[in-house]
């Protein structure tokens, strides 16, 4: 997706707006059982479904939190943060994070992303602030709350 008007040379007339809202991902099983997989982490509230759905407080298993985190990325590319005319955007690191409500197997996930800050680095750089909220689909809490740091290459 592009946003109207966005890109390296008009990035300050973005500031503090709504850059725009990622379509539904579904956290099925086999997404969280994958990312289980590459991280190592086999905690059994996010894979064993059966002892999840007897002991778990939410009835079934859950998503990793870094999982619903590393999301981030891939749907602030489908919003359009980075501008066309950049030659690459980087991840340049977290600010903030904050987990709020646990990702039931099964629930759609979507991100809304603002611009809350740049900064002309130099050198064709500039460090772009982003406020992210991973919200669940029919849920008054998001599952988090994110300020993500990107470095263009311009």
């Amino acid at each position: 997706m592009s946003i109207e008007g966005y890109g390296v040379t008009t990035l300050d007339e973005f500031v503090g707006r709504e850059l725009g809202v990622s379509d539904w991902v579904v956290i099925d099983q086999a997404r969280i059982d994958a990312f289980a997989e590459c991280t190592g982490d086999h905690q059994w509230i996010h894979v064993n479904v059966e002892r999840a759905k007897r002991e778990s407080p939410y009835g079934g298993t859950i998503a990793h939190g870094y999982l619903t985190l590393s999301l981030l990325a891939s749907l602030s590319i489908e919003i359009g943060l980075i501008p066309a005319d950049a030659k690459a955007g980087l991840n340049y690191g977290l600010d903030k994070v904050r987990f709020m409500t646990p990702v039931k197997t099964g629930v759609r996930v979507r991100s809304r992303v603002v611009l809350e800050s740049i900064e002309r680095k130099g050198g064709g750089r500039v460090i772009l602030k982003t406020g992210n909220e991973l919200q669940i689909e029919g849920e008054d809490k998001p599952a988090l709350v994110a300020q993500t740091l990107v470095m263009l290459v311009t």
